[in-house]
């Protein structure tokens, strides 16, 4: 079933795409999926469609993206999803028995959601805190030191129609409306914005700070913060500062000769001559022809065939003429190759495709045989 997304979405997303300039428009890609989720819960089919419209991408691209990212949820998502951390730290603490409960009294597994569509369970790799171990997250805001009782406690209320509050931050909203703060838009609800303090684990180094006497030589906390207009002027000034210092002095032209500073031939009477005067040439500078960027070249030598030379791939040698190898030195060369690579088991390594093999070889052969003898590096002809 195709979506109709509606006219607010459609004028949420001329306004992201511009923040960016006109040629970076793609770069709208990440909010634009997060403002499609936050209309339909999810990123669907339509909303990958929508999205490849607006940017003038296709929609395999736009996909890629969608499909690589876990915040973009590929099917339809509850009102709320909770996701248990079952890392090392938050494991060790208790992470996975907090999630076993909360699956078996939910009835759902992971990536799952309850049959009224109000959760959605899942279980995180990491949380990013893991001083406050064991934690979970709903709609990613979180709550600390979890322990199965508490985490169903907080479940039961958000079944249950209410807004159980984080231990950091604001009170929860909904998925969709997560979505839609994510995609760069604020949260118009009253009290929204919550001024909740860190919690102890995070004023910890701090604390031993103050009880140590540890700080930073030179620190000042009564230091004004300057303005960006302050702070570019500053840094202009030192800038200016700085190149009168590094400038070198010049000599006054010498007297007698009439010659220009800078001429050649004349040194010492001014500023050195440039390269080009000094030797005369016109021409152009140029990239030296081994110039190439890394992804080229990482090509080239990763899978280099019959047909293309490859000057610069490891071990290889290549005749001058840019003729195919003869067939005995490619099978020798192959032949040395596995008897000093050894594979470890039954499987090839990563990248050692049998069958591009086999054609480099096949067409090694094939013009050798078509085209005229190849000189082999020992002299001999083949």
């Amino acid at each position: 079933m195709t979506t109709t997304f509606t006219d607010q979405t459609r004028e949420r997303a001329r306004e992201i795409i511009a923040r960016y300039p006109a040629d970076r428009s793609r770069s709208a890609l990440l909010p634009l999926l997060h403002l499609v989720q936050s209309e339909e819960g999810y990123v669907s089919p339509a909303g990958v469609e929508f999205c490849a419209e607006v940017l003038g991408l296709n929609k395999a691209q736009v996909g890629a993206v969608a499909t690589f990212y876990t915040m973009y949820k590929r099917k339809p998502t509850g009102d709320f999803l909770v996701s248990v951390c079952t890392n090392t730290m938050c494991n060790v603490l208790g992470g996975q028995e907090v999630y076993d409960t909360l699956a078996e009294h939910l009835g759902v597994g992971h990536d799952e959601t309850t049959a009224d569509g109000r959760i959605t369970l899942e279980h995180a790799e990491c949380l990013a805190a893991c001083d406050y171990g064991p934690v979970m997250t709903v709609n990613y805001d979180f709550f600390d030191g979890v322990d199965p009782q508490g985490a169903l406690g907080v479940v039961e209320e958000l079944r249950a129609g209410g807004r159980p509050m984080p231990t950091r931050g604001a009170r929860l909203c909904t998925l969709k409306e997560m979505a839609v703060q994510l995609a760069g838009f604020a949260d118009e609800r009253e009290g929204a914005v919550a001024d909740g303090g860190p919690g102890e684990p995070t004023l910890r180094g701090l604390r031993l700070a103050e009880q140590h006497g540890i700080s930073v030589p030179g620190f000042d906390p009564n230091t004004p913060i300057r303005s960006k207009a302050e702070a570019d002027q500053a840094a202009a000034q030192a800038k200016a500062a700085e190149a009168a210092k590094a400038e070198p002095a010049k000599a006054p032209p010498a007297s007698g000769n009439g010659a220009k500073p800078g001429t050649p031939g004349n040194a010492g009477t001014g500023e050195p001559a440039s390269a080009a005067a000094a030797s005369g040439s016109t021409a152009p500078d140029v990239k030296a022809p081994d110039d190439k960027s890394p992804q080229v070249r990482t090509a080239e030598t990763r899978q280099p065939d019959a047909q293309t030379a490859v000057p610069d791939a490891p071990g290889t040698k290549v005749p001058t003429d840019n003729t195919a190898p003869a067939p005995r030195d490619a099978q020798e060369a192959q032949a040395a190759g596995v008897a000093a690579n050894p594979p470890a088991g039954d499987g090839k390594p990563a990248g050692d495709e049998a069958g591009a093999q086999q054609r480099n070889l096949k067409d090694a052969e094939a013009g050798a045989n078509a085209g005229p003898a190849v000189a082999s590096e020992t002299g001999g002809q083949k």
